[in-house]
């Protein structure tokens, strides 16, 4: 089924998406989960209605019962899963994709994930094994508000003041909830009312034109910084005060001198398999840390993080998980963090832009996407290239490749949810990078331009 992917159930709304799939979803989470009643949250979009009408029938009919949290944060149902002691949560968003898509994020007992590998495969078996199912009412549901209480528990990582200007822009999404009380000092707030047609722009912040209004507004108001949020407010993304756009990786090894420093934290810290070679490079340096690298998404980074009883981590799409918010990721938690640090920095006479420039001395590709028919082969020819030009120092490949050397650093890997094949690099010489990425398009567009059979 094309809406079951690796770490959710997503897609176009009526396409590959539609009110008889979840309910059937609904219909054997219960079973699939063993619970007998689920905790069920919403973002703003035009069809989350429909979809929660689907998903809620689907689980009275298999006699659970349903708990009805409203519009609400993705996080916030993480963190009322775990802390309230349900047994499973779906989370209804499609996250930062268009006002089209809508999907289930899907959590078990604690907050785990459940993806394709732990449950949502399963799932779609019984669906498809199973498509006759039933239709009588049998379980029951009730209204609960954990908002207050969220909010509560996120003031903890409030700053008490600072002297900071702050451009918030919450995408017309579901930041918008909980940021106007949580932001202290000077922050002035774009499209900040939910609205399910995100009629700003597109809810994904890793996409320039989605940050362009965010970037006027940091220029023109002499902001500090810029923060924005996708559109179910897992996610956050940070603008320093030249507008620049700030990768999301960097931003782990900042979170060190809260955790690791601040804090006193002790434990392991995750990046993913694309992070910069400065992540690791910094938390050693300074508080000594143990860095561990894992697969891309939060079926895989949260488990991970819980399995190594890391303090932090975070990705390059700007995901980051905390041990004291159940292995689960927070935009706002993070913002709220950084926001503290960057007043703290401040003091000391560091703009954003000196901090972030502090962390990292390396020329980065960004993440570069090829749509390839022949993934795997795309894959070995280019890493087989590079292994003959230079020995590698150390490698990974359980998220596609990614090889080491001695000045600069590169992984592909094949999509999860899209038809493309992913390619980043970095290295401490602007030509070298230059090189690699120049001889990686030219393998790929020369396989492409190759018939299969040949």
């Amino acid at each position: 089924m094309k809406a079951f992917k690796a770490y959710d159930i997503r897609g176009i709304w009526g396409e590959d998406l539609n009110y008889d799939l979840v309910y059937k979803a609904g219909y054997f989470l219960p079973q699939l989960l063993k619970s007998d009643t689920i905790l069920v949250g919403r973002d703003c979009r035009n069809s989350s209605d429909e979809v929660i009408e689907a998903l809620s029938a689907g689980i009275l009919a298999a006699g659970a019962s349903v708990h009805d949290a409203g519009l609400c944060t993705t996080p916030m149902i993480y963190w009322a899963t775990a802390r309230y002691g349900y047994t499973a949560s779906v989370m209804i968003t499609a996250s930062h994709n268009p006002a089209k898509y809508n999907g289930l994020k899907v959590s078990a007992a604690d907050a785990l994930p459940v993806g394709y590998d732990n449950g949502l495969g399963k799932l779609e078996q019984m669906i498809e094994q199973y498509p006759v199912v039933n239709h009588e009412i049998r379980g029951t549901i009730r209204k609960v508000d954990y908002h207050n209480d969220y909010l509560t528990f996120l003031s903890q990582y409030k700053p008490s003041s600072t002297g900071l200007n702050i451009s918030i822009d919450c995408s017309n999404g579901m930041a918008a909830l909980f940021a106007g009380f949580l932001f202290p000092g000077h922050a002035m707030y774009l499209n900040n009312k939910p609205d399910g047609n995100f009629p700003a722009h597109e809810p994904n912040p890793l996409e320039a034109e989605n940050r362009h209004q965010l970037m006027q507004h940091v220029l023109e108001n002499g902001s500090d910084l810029g923060i924005i949020f996708d559109g179910d407010a897992d996610r956050v993304m940070f603008l320093d005060e030249k507008g620049d756009f700030v990768s999301p990786d960097l931003i782990i090894a900042l979170l060190g001198h809260y955790f690791l420093g601040q804090k006193k934290m002790k434990g392991p810290v995750l990046q993913d398999i694309r992070s910069s070679r400065a992540v690791s490079e910094y938390l050693n340096k300074h508080f000594g840390a143990e860095v561990h690298t894992w697969r891309v998404g939060r079926a895989y980074g949260a488990g991970k993080l819980r399995e190594i009883k890391g303090v932090f981590g975070g990705e390059l799409a700007g995901h980051y998980y905390f041990r004291d918010f159940y292995y689960s990721d927070s935009g706002l938690i993070a913002a709220l963090i950084v926001l503290g640090l960057a007043d703290e920095f401040k003091r000391k006479g560091m703009t954003f832009s000196q901090v972030i420039g502090s962390i990292s001395s390396y020329s980065n590709s960004g993440e570069i996407n090829f749509k390839v028919a022949q993934k795997e082969l795309a894959i070995k020819l280019v890493t087989d290239y590079f292994k003959q030009s230079e020995t590698p120092l150390s490698s990974y490949d359980f998220d596609g490749i990614r090889l080491d050397f001695e000045d600069w650093w590169f992984n592909i890997r094949p999509s999860n949810t899209e038809p493309y094949l992913r390619f980043i690099a970095e290295a401490r010489n602007p030509d070298k990078l230059e090189w690699v990425v120049a001889e990686t398009r030219a393998i790929i567009e020369k396989l492409e331009a190759t018939p299969r059979n040949s």
